[in-house]
């Protein structure tokens, strides 16, 4: 049994249209979520996994979910090339609110320009909300994104994290053009 808490307001997201989220989070893994509204609390039963992966891929999901992501979003999770990256900002810069503030801003950008950028160049999804920032992303990407969201919070500047993504993304591709 694994337990993952999430806030109470996306709770209602996780279940879902007349539970239609919960039920194909269930259908698709063969796991039985048991969810509880008044803590935010997730049960996840894993005594019937066939898969051994499909435990965590559930608690990755459910946490997708949580930390802001659309239920379409979070079931990228499923393919076994897609990641869950999350990033508590508190680690980071401490639990000042202001300090949060500024480095959340810093990773969406004016009008949110960054935060498109980083998805549209490394074909990631990114979710800020609350003290977190969550990327979904690939294996290929997986490294890239991680430096790109550290490197924003750390204070480079943002034409250094569009370079070095520029630069990493030529160097996939070519690296998968010679395979």
């Amino acid at each position: 049994m694994r337990y993952v808490k999430i806030p109470k307001e996306r709770i209602g997201v996780l279940i879902g249209h007349n539970g239609k989220v919960r039920k194909e989070i269930e259908e698709r893994s063969g796991i039985k979520l048991f969810i509880d509204s008044e803590t935010g609390e997730v049960q996840i039963d894993d005594s019937n996994a066939k898969d051994p992966l499909m435990p965590l891929k559930v608690e990755n999901i459910v946490r997708a979910i949580g930390r802001g992501f659309s239920p379409e979003h979070a079931f990228l999770l499923f393919d076994d090339d897609m990641y869950f990256l999350l990033f508590d900002l508190r680690e980071y810069v401490g639990k000042r609110e202001s300090h949060i503030r500024r480095v959340k801003s810093r990773i969406i950008g004016r009008d949110g320009r960054t935060k498109h950028f980083i998805e549209h160049i490394t074909d990631s999804h990114i979710s800020v909300y609350g003290h977190t920032v969550s990327v979904i992303t690939s294996l290929e990407y997986l490294e890239a994104v991680k430096t790109a969201i550290e490197m924003l919070i750390n204070g480079s500047k943002h034409d250094t994290v569009y370079r070095y993504l520029q630069r990493k993304k030529k160097e996939i591709e070519f690296e998968s053009l010679s395979r």
